[in-house]
């Protein structure tokens, strides 16, 4: 059979989560739609709470503030369209849509990678050397960092992009997942994946593992130098200060490596469980990350209770001053 192009398909179907009922459809939209509103609200808090606070002018935080950014991009990127999904009733997406998002999503992936790889960067500096702390991670050094991060991990994610856009797709055009991704669309090639796969599988492996070998190597590192600190509040009070950053690489790297792993064990799971892991492991840390800044960062917590209490007592003041002017009027 000839293989037709696939200009002859306008757009791809998102199926979102195949199983679910339509009487659930408004309870998902609405779910989903929080957990969009809320990973904006508090990336954005971090955002300002970061630009406007001088004391939050350190190299830390700027990775945070980073991360906070690729948060909010990657959300708006993925949510919007399946809440669309549920909400409208609208699935269909055009397929240069599908693509564009496709790139986004592997771009901010990446990025993602190298922000976690900056912050075990960060604390195994802090912690193993820290008298060449100040003079490595400097305010220039970390602007270097995180724009060359930017920058870099756009090429891959075009690569594949760029290779798979001409296959010909001639197949089903339903995309069983959420959002479009490199796997969803080129499983509806009616043509041999194996040329474009291959190289995707080594681009998601390199992105992946090496940052996480680094983050293994800083934290065993880390692990060795508290050891030898012979005052226990001393161990403490170091191990106090990675546990921000562990947290929030352990939300990126546990459910990944859980889900390559059990596969290749020979774990199955049905196509809505894989697609509710993925999800989870993709929307949860955008929308928990701030929080865990907030709570366990002491500065970022001080410096929220400073920004609310600096407009909570104006309020009260003017309150008052009314009050008192109603008492003395006649």
């Amino acid at each position: 059979m000839p293989q037709r192009n696939h200009s002859v398909l306008t757009e791809f179907i998102l199926t979102g989560f195949p199983g679910l009922h339509q009487e659930y459809y408004g309870l998902v939209s609405a779910v989903l739609f929080f957990v969009y509103l809320v990973t904006l609200i508090a990336n954005a808090t971090v955002i300002f709470l970061i630009a406007t606070n001088r004391s939050l002018h350190k190299p830390m935080y700027y990775i945070i503030l980073n991360l906070s950014v690729c948060d909010i991009l990657f959300s708006t990127t993925t949510l919007p369209k399946i809440i669309s999904r549920y909400w409208f009733r609208s699935g269909s997406i055009s397929i240069t849509a599908c693509f564009i998002q496709m790139y986004f999503v592997h771009y901010l992936g990446s990025v993602n990678s190298f922000i976690l790889f900056q912050m075990a960067l960060d604390r195994y500096l802090a912690i193993c050397h820290p008298l060449r702390y100040s003079h490595i991670l400097t305010k220039s050094n970390i602007l270097i960092l995180s724009i060359t991060g930017w920058i870099i991990a756009k090429a891959c994610p075009l690569m594949i992009v760029i290779r798979a856009y001409p296959l010909p797709y001639c197949a089903s055009n339903t995309i069983t997942h959420c959002y479009c991704d490199h796997i969803g669309i080129t499983v509806l090639a009616c043509t041999d994946r194996t040329p474009y796969a291959i190289p995707a599988l080594v681009f998601a492996m390199v992105v992946l593992l090496c940052p996480l070998a680094f983050i293994i190597f800083s934290y065993c590192s880390i692990l060795i130098a508290v050891y030898k600190i012979a005052n226990v509040q001393g161990r403490l009070k170091s191990l106090s200060t990675c546990s921000t950053q562990l947290i929030i690489i352990s939300l990126y790297y546990l459910p990944r490596c859980f889900v390559y792993l059990a596969s290749n064990v020979g774990i199955t799971f049905s196509v809505d469980v894989r697609i509710v892991i993925i999800m989870l492991y993709g929307l949860a840390p955008p929308m928990i990350n701030p929080l865990i800044y907030c709570l366990r960062a002491k500065d970022m917590r001080e410096s929220l209770l400073k920004q609310f209490f600096r407009r909570i007592v104006p309020e009260k003041a003017q309150v008052a001053a009314i009050s008192n002017s109603l008492k003395t009027s006649p």
